[in-house]
């Protein structure tokens, strides 16, 4: 048996050298003689030592942190930029054989798109349209990634980080708005009163009375106060009176 022992040894550590396992969120890419063979898993597979060689692909969603980046907007503001990433590989085949790193060259991408769909626009779009800017850096990385076998599945914008002199201005100018927003509210109401004055006018002007009524009510209204001076409101017509007695 001792001859045949070092063989067996041998047949042994080979099986075990070839036998593979993949989880369910994994696929080998398998390469045979150094040319693509096919993708397996997940579960028990066998790699050949020697004539075989397999890469491991994940197939879960990850979580990229695109770096902070400095950003011209199209208004000439300075602003520095940082967001998040969420993709995973449809096609483990492409993500190993059309580019070296998929990881690295997704995120250099992400850093490149970012900074030029955001340098298109203006610091009030950056801060008041973020779902909008997220949908087109994420088609964007999306189309570009598709030849890889990677599929964006998210893209959100974290942070606008402004220096201390714009979030001074910007404070001024929220100041200033909403000044001018009071201004025009006042004003509005103003044109409303005088508006429901005019017609009470035209009513009271109508019927001699509801004038009448008006007086007496604002004569009711001054007696109930501590007041040393009343003042009676006199008709016009009594005038006229007067008027004819004089001629």
């Amino acid at each position: 048996m001792i001859p045949y022992l070092t063989p067996i040894l041998l047949l042994l550590g080979l099986v075990a050298m070839s036998v593979r396992v993949l989880p369910e969120y994994q696929r080998g890419v398998v390469f045979f003689l150094g040319r693509f063979q096919a993708v397996k898993g997940p579960g028990l597979i066998i790699v050949i030592p020697g004539v075989q060689q397999m890469v491991r692909v994940d197939l879960r969603i990850i979580t990229l942190d695109v770096p902070s980046q400095d950003v011209i907007s199209r208004d000439n503001v300075t602003v520095r930029v940082n967001a998040v990433l969420y993709f995973r590989v449809v096609d483990p085949n492409k993500a190993i054989i059309q580019v070296e790193d998929y990881y690295a060259a997704t995120s250099q991408l992400a850093q490149t798109t970012l900074r030029s769909v955001l340098g298109k626009h203006d610091l009030d779009e950056m801060l008041s349209e973020r779902d909008k800017l997220n949908a087109d850096i994420q088609e964007i990385i999306d189309s570009q990634t598709d030849n890889w076998g990677i599929k964006v599945t998210n893209v959100e914008i974290k942070h606008v980080d402004l220096n201390e002199s714009m979030i001074r201005a910007i404070a001024r100018q929220a100041e200033a708005e909403r000044e001018r927003r009071a201004k025009i509210i006042h004003a509005e109401g103003e044109q409303q009163a005088a508006e429901k004055l005019v017609e009470a006018a035209e009513i009271m002007g109508k019927n001699s009375a509801a004038l009448q009524l008006r007086y007496l009510q604002t004569m009711s209204d001054m007696s109930n106060k501590n007041a040393s001076t009343i003042v009676f409101p006199l008709p016009l017509d009594i005038m006229d009176v007067f008027k004819k007695l004089k001629s």
